[in-house]
């Protein structure tokens, strides 16, 4: 019986340190490849990340010359005007925002604001020195557990609509400076200078009282 043999220059032959080397320079080259694949993939996380951050100045208080914007609805982003405030509410809900930079300043729920228009002749005397042919704004969030405040309703205590947190139905009077006239809230809310540029509502100074809920503790 004749017995096969092979020899080392045999085109199937293949030494064990040859097969390692092949081997090694396959896991080598894997090795780089998914390397570069998930440096790239980090790179795109990355840019993804800045990409979805808030730009600089949305988290800012309001600013003086800010011109304010609709927060929600078909018209989210555009300017608001006294055209667009019914008179004898409902308020509307708006942004702050900045006109030079277009940075709308939503970056921070505190910086959210009700607009309002109601009869001057119903306003007490502070309230109608610091509102504009009857617009007045104010913030949007309640004193008392800093939830946003989005009714406009009859009060639980009188015959007239008032703002009203509905987490606990914190209720403020907007006529006579948001003060509280029903529920837990400690203080009225915050009132927010406004002007008129072109009809466009717009905010003339600094909050005046405190902005947010009662810290814990």
């Amino acid at each position: 019986m004749s017995r096969a043999s092979f020899t080392p220059n045999s085109p199937s032959y293949e030494s064990p340190e040859e097969s390692e080397a092949d081997t090694g320079v396959q896991q080598t080259r894997r090795t780089v490849l998914l390397g570069a694949l998930a440096t790239t993939a980090c790179l795109g996380c990355s840019a993804h990340a800045r990409a979805g951050e808030d730009p600089p100045g949305s988290d800012e208080r309001p600013q003086k010359g800010d011109v304010l914007v609709f927060s929600e609805g078909d018209k989210e982003g555009k300017p608001i005007t006294a055209a667009d405030l019914p008179a004898g509410g409902p308020p509307v809900h708006a942004w702050p925002k900045d006109p030079k930079t277009s940075v709308v300043r939503s970056a921070s729920r505190l910086n959210e604001i009700l607009i309002i228009r109601l009869d001057p002749a119903e306003l007490d005397d502070k309230t109608r020195e610091r509102a504009v042919d009857g617009i007045i704004a104010y913030s949007a969030i309640c004193s008392h557990a800093g939830c946003p405040v989005t009714a406009w309703v009859k009060s639980d205590v009188g015959d007239k609509e008032v703002f009203k947190c509905m987490c606990h139905n914190s209720e403020y009077d907007p006529r006579a400076g948001a003060q509280v006239v029903f529920g837990p809230a400690p203080r009225r809310l915050a009132t927010l200078p406004i002007a008129l540029a072109d009809g466009a509502v717009s905010v003339a100074g600094n909050f005046i009282g405190k902005v947010g809920g009662v810290q814990p503790g």
